[in-house]
């Protein structure tokens, strides 16, 4: 396709994303316009990801320090974008990251909360971090355990602990469920994400966290309708994790 062919593709893509979003938001009676939908682009190219730009998104979400730095040198003629690391971060790459992103959707470790706390230029404000908590107990996952009473404990004593990093922002939770054949099976994860947050929240009325990262292109509908405030989107949005 030509790139006019990609811009008119992408569109149509983000336009039937949106509908469904604002479907899903209907359907429990929410404002679609506190859905944030997050292209993820990681594998994807710039020239790619230009196109969605165009089409309207102003959100987009990389996996892999090393992949985007190049890529944003690309696009730095592009305004008004939110990059975000929704991946998970190595402590080695903290800095990069700190000072790369303006939002992390997968803290997990007080490590490297303080790493990103140390390396983050205050000049950039606070970077704004999502802890990722494991609410399906599956040990290929990472994220703090968040399945019963204790953890959810755990989970308040993080979020104690980071208002030691004044640079750092925490604004909610991460999670990433089971995959099922039916995403009508990812419900109960999502309620019980929104759960924890709510109840992090009752606990310290001070911590005043709002998102909610949940999501993905199979089933982003269901999230939404749970209280998904952010979205992550790739296939759906971008199509095929490919260069060019």
């Amino acid at each position: 396709m030509n790139q006019s062919e990609v811009l008119q593709t992408m569109q149509e893509r983000y336009d039937q994303v949106k509908a469904r979003v604002e479907a899903a938001a209907s359907r429990s009676r929410r404002d679609p316009n506190d859905v944030l939908i997050l292209a993820v682009s990681k594998l994807q190219s710039p020239e790619k990801i230009r196109a969605a730009y165009h089409a309207g998104i102003r959100a987009f979400g990389e996996s892999y320090v090393e992949e985007a730095l190049p890529k944003l040198e690309t696009l730095s003629d592009l305004e008004n974008v939110s990059w975000e690391m929704v991946g998970h971060v190595q402590s080695r790459k903290a800095k990069r990251t700190a000072n790369t992103f303006s939002r992390l959707h997968s803290l997990a470790t007080l490590k490297l909360a303080n790493l990103l706390n140390r390396h983050r230029d205050p000049a950039l404000g606070a970077l704004e971090v999502l802890i990722q908590v494991n609410v399906s107990g599956e040990d290929s996952k990472q994220g703090l355990p968040a399945t019963n009473a204790q953890e959810w404990e755990d989970v308040f004593a993080f979020t104690h602990a980071l208002k030691a990093c004044p640079n750092l922002r925490l604004s909610g939770l991460m999670c990433m469920p089971p995959l099922f054949d039916d995403p009508e099976h990812n419900r109960p994860y999502f309620k019980m994400t929104r759960e924890l947050r709510d109840f992090l929240n009752a606990r310290d009325p001070e911590l005043k966290l709002k998102e909610l990262s949940m999501g993905t292109s199979y089933d982003f509908d269901i999230a939404v309708e749970e209280g998904a405030t952010i979205v992550r989107l790739g296939s759906i949005l971008l199509g095929d994790s490919i260069r060019g």
